[in-house]
């Protein structure tokens, strides 16, 4: 089975060399795509030198527009499409995401159809957030698992393995939200389509390395845009 870890970045040459060492240091056999929105601080040159190293494994894509999230996975989850990959990945760039916890949730996503690193299904384990931002992320996610009838307790979780099926079905060109709203939207619609959703419980760090893309209009489009989209579910058009 070909596995595609697909990370979106912007400014993090701090973290990269050291992220894709990380997933190429496990046992198992993981490609890595790289969705650069065309980093200031030269992110992609960093990549294309390292592709070098891993000619066979690493792969850059370099987006001329900065547009979101959402729109970076897209355009990453389109090229594995493209090429033939059986499970693709998401994953923060930033360490936040423990590389080590990629088998998990790639043994998870066989057995269902997606798996979701959860930081909510077994109690709360983030580490280093202030308290103010871990009470919004876990009420976040319990609004939309209130509002949207999803049995899914880290709604909002960016650490995510999709079957090859999920994506293919989900309809990519018909999502609409971009910032963290995207990873509800991805969520709900796999669940709308019947797929089978596993969590796997995993421990959250926040970055130590570089700057944080969390802001107002992010939190703003998730809170929103979960009632659009149960309005949708409810007149059929989603």
């Amino acid at each position: 089975m070909k596995k595609l870890v697909i990370i979106p970045t912007y400014n993090e040459k701090e973290n990269i060399r050291n992220i894709i060492h990380a997933v190429f240091a496990l046992e198992q056999d993981f490609h890595v795509l790289i969705v650069d929105d065309s980093s200031p601080d030269g992110t992609a040159q960093i990549v294309e030198e390292m592709r070098k190293e891993f000619p066979t494994h690493l792969h850059l894509l370099v987006r001329k527009v900065k547009d979101g999230l959402g729109k970076a996975y897209i355009a990453g989850f389109k090229w594995a499409l493209q090429y033939q990959y059986d499970y693709i990945f998401e994953m923060d760039a930033d360490f936040s995401h423990n590389p080590n916890d990629l088998p998990k949730l790639y043994d998870a996503a066989v057995n269902a159809d997606m798996s979701i690193g959860s930081r909510y299904c077994n109690g709360v384990n983030v580490v280093n957030w202030p308290m103010s931002r871990v009470l919004l992320s876990y009420f976040a996610s319990k609004y939309v698992r209130f509002v949207l009838s999803i049995p899914v307790f880290d709604t909002t979780a960016g650490f995510v393995c999709f079957s090859r099926k999920v994506l293919e079905e989900i309809g990519l060109d018909e999502i609409k939200m971009t910032g963290y709203g995207f990873q509800v939207e991805m969520k709900y619609r796999a669940f709308r389509k019947k797929f089978q959703i596993s969590e796997v419980p995993i421990i959250f760090t926040d970055r130590t390395q570089g700057e944080s893309k969390m802001n107002g209009g992010i939190i703003k489009e998730a809170v929103f845009g979960v009632i659009d989209l149960k309005l949708k579910s409810i007149f059929g058009k989603l």
